[in-house]
């Protein structure tokens, strides 16, 4: 049995709902109440004529009225109706097989405010400025349909339907075929490890879906021990994949999935998505967002392509603003933390967490290629859980900024920024959502505990999520790149890509070793079959006496006795 409505051979559509606590089940299709058939293991189903656009529901038990969990499209949000979607699309790229991860420049971006429209088709018109600064690929927060008009994403509730705040499911076909015209990837941020809050009729009539063994911050435990739930998260992947042709997945704090199941649900997703890639002969990459710190989960030893390194961001973090509150308290030696991200993948492979009271955190990853791990300075993240969401240019100084930059899009790792940030945008990304009554409280309530430290040094009252106004604050003002600070942050960030493009990447499909000199700056070589590539660094606003010279600079000056205040130098001698 599959989820959502299939064609069948006859020209009708299969209807199937999986409600094993339900009694009874009817398709309610426009204006008809049909029974549907009840069959094995909780599964009741009707074959029947309809109509592309068809509007649709089923009611439990003669009374609940809920949507298809696997609605393709709500055009009246998450308690209305689910409409029966044409997925044909006469697709422009037709030959587009996607890019190899070597080459990713990942660029973070929120739908609804990125563009004026707040629309898939707001963001086509922005594509052309993501490939000339060099961008190769775009990840979008999640789109699963969530309660209200506005949301980060993470409160989905219908995963295989985009919101419909932000167009239909055209339109976001329209927005993938335009990117990937243009060279550009385009990754899908998905979530797994809990339903949101508002608009989830699951635990209705299929309350197997979760378990009260395991719990995370978000929502119930979702339960992959049970064969039904593990194919609705197979079947969503595999529809992101083929019916929208997303290049790749980025999995959303998968630490939290507590239930796996046997085998492991993201080892079974990950066999499913290379089966797919093999057949379609396509790139398709996934990637990890995961506390846990397991490298054994990526490649080459596991299955995923990569993981977010949250620890490059946080040894960074701290050396640029000395905030040391909440989880920031285990990099308060931001430089040695970050020499061994830069050379080893995480920050902390083993040793112990005072942030986690003391709990060992991580896996050793120095096995891993370069090419594992995500790096950043900012994200939707780390940006949105301040408390006004305000930037990194709100709290460094611009050398010190451009310094890490300099560092970060051209070090080996696969480089992500977060939208505005190649032009040091300012403007605010504070959390927001469109709930109401006790749960519109609830949700301001367990941010302020879950960030109480970041919270305490707030000197007045934080914009409330669920203001319409902190949303509108957070889109991007596409007026700044014009004005000349803006220039030369974009000009700046051109450069570092283009020089990725032509001296780092074709490294990164090497054998690689690298080594960090126990110095007080950063001096990393790394050893690749054709060529060393050698950083020197000084993170820090004093200068420092150090002599070096080489016969090739990529970036800053080939020789010299002196490391300035935030100088970074990049070297490449062929081997």
């Amino acid at each position: 049995m599959s989820f959502g409505p299939q064609p069948t051979q006859d020209g009708k559509t299969k209807f199937s709902l999986w409600a094993p606590s339900a009694t009874s089940v009817d398709l309610v299709l426009q204006d008809q109440s049909l029974p549907m058939q009840k069959q094995a293991d909780g599964w009741f189903v009707l074959d029947i004529a309809a109509e592309f656009g068809a509007l649709y529901r089923f009611r439990i038990d003669g009374q609940a009225l809920v949507p298809d969990p696997a609605s393709n499209f709500q055009p009246q949000d998450v308690h209305g109706s689910s409409e029966l979607i044409d997925h044909r699309y006469d697709w422009q790229a037709r030959d587009w097989r996607g890019r190899k991860w070597n080459e990713a420049v990942i660029y973070e971006l929120h739908v609804g405010a990125f563009s004026a429209e707040g629309t898939f088709r707001g963001v086509i018109a922005h594509l052309d400025h993501l490939v000339k600064i060099g961008i190769t690929a775009i990840e979008l927060m999640p789109l699963a349909d969530f309660s209200g008009s506005r949301n980060w994403g993470y409160d989905g509730v219908l995963p295989f339907a985009p919101d419909s705040a932000y167009g239909r499911p055209e339109d976001l076909k329209a927005l993938i075929d335009a990117a990937h015209r243009r060279g550009l990837m385009v990754l899908l941020d998905v979530v797994y490890n809990h339903f949101g809050p508002e608009g989830n009729y699951l635990g209705l009539y299929a309350p197997q879906f979760f378990t009260d063994e395991f719990s995370t911050p978000w929502g119930a435990s979702i339960d992959y021990r049970r064969q039904e739930v593990r194919q609705f998260a197979i079947q969503n992947v595999l529809h992101w994949l083929t019916i929208y042709r997303f290049d790749g997945l980025r999995f959303d704090a998968v630490h939290a999935i507590r239930a796996t199941g046997e085998p492991p649900i993201l080892q079974t997703i990950a066999e499913a998505v290379d089966e797919l890639a093999r057949r379609e002969n396509r790139h398709i990459h996934l990637v990890l967002e995961n506390d846990d710190n397991a490298a054994s989960l990526l490649q080459p030893i596991g299955p995923y392509r990569a993981q977010w390194n949250d620890d490059y961001h946080h040894a960074w973090h701290v050396l640029l603003t000395g905030e040391q509150d909440g989880y920031y308290e285990d990099y308060v030696d931001p430089l040695p933390l970050l020499r061994r991200a830069l050379s080893g993948g995480f920050a902390y492979q083993g040793e112990a967490s005072q942030h986690r009271g003391g709990a060992k955190r991580g896996e050793d990853s120095a096995r891993l290629p370069p090419t594992a791990f995500v790096n950043f300075l900012q994200n939707h993240d780390q940006i949105g859980n301040r408390p006004f969401g305000d930037r990194l240019e709100d709290l460094a100084s611009p050398p010190a900024i451009e310094s890490a930059l300099a560092i970060t899009l051209l070090a080996p790792p696969i480089p992500l920024l977060f939208m505005g940030e190649e032009w040091g945008s300012k403007q605010p990304f504070p959390f927001f959502c469109d709930f109401t009554g006790d749960l519109a409280k609830a949700v301001e309530e367990g941010r302020r505990r879950e960030f109480a430290g970041i919270y305490k040094r707030a000197t007045r009252e934080p914009p409330s999520a669920l203001d319409p106004r902190t949303f509108e604050d957070a889109r991007l003002d596409w007026s700044e790149p014009q004005q000349r600070e803006a220039g030369k942050r974009l000009e700046l960030v051109r450069k570092l890509l283009a020089l990725r493009g032509e001296f780092i990447v074709p490294l990164l499909a090497q054998t690689v070793r690298a080594h960090a000199a126990d110095v007080p700056w950063l001096q990393i070589d790394w050893q690749f079959e054709s060529a060393r590539l050698t950083l020197l660094a000084n993170p820090s606003s004093q200068a420092i006496e150090h002599e070096w010279s080489s016969r090739c600079a990529v970036w800053g000056a080939a020789s010299g006795k002196t490391l300035a205040p935030w100088q970074v130098v990049w070297l490449l001698e062929p081997q």
